[in-house]
């Protein structure tokens, strides 16, 4: 069983989708790669600079990667890594408890 502890390695998971788009991005690669601008489409309600900033951070980290083809005009397409298609497990698992539990957190947040 893994501990929750500040230098545990599940804190790198904790980490890598932190934040409102990383899992967004993620699954939305899940179906396959996609240009930016598809991407953008796809998701709705982010900006070019937070998708790029989010896509740059998981290629760092080794979730998704970037696939640049030499036309005019350039093309790149992002896709989802070996890594990063294991990360859909617990993505889609987070989603099915937020499902399920959404209207508890919703309903103790304004009776707070």
């Amino acid at each position: 069983m893994t501990k929750f502890y500040a230098d545990c390695q599940a804190r790198i998971a904790a980490d890598l989708i932190s934040g409102t788009w990383p899992m967004v991005v993620v699954y939305s690669l899940s179906k396959g790669p996609a240009r930016p601008g598809d991407l953008r489409r796809k998701i709705g309600g982010i900006s070019q600079k937070v998708l790029t900033e989010t896509l740059r951070r998981l290629e760092h980290n080794g979730i998704v990667e970037r696939r640049r083809y030499a036309e005019a005009p350039p093309r790149v397409e992002y896709s989802l890594t070996e890594a990063g298609r294991d990360l859909l497990v617990p993505i889609e698992a987070l989603g099915d408890w937020a499902a399920k539990h959404a209207s508890t957190v919703l309903d103790a947040q304004e009776s707070a």
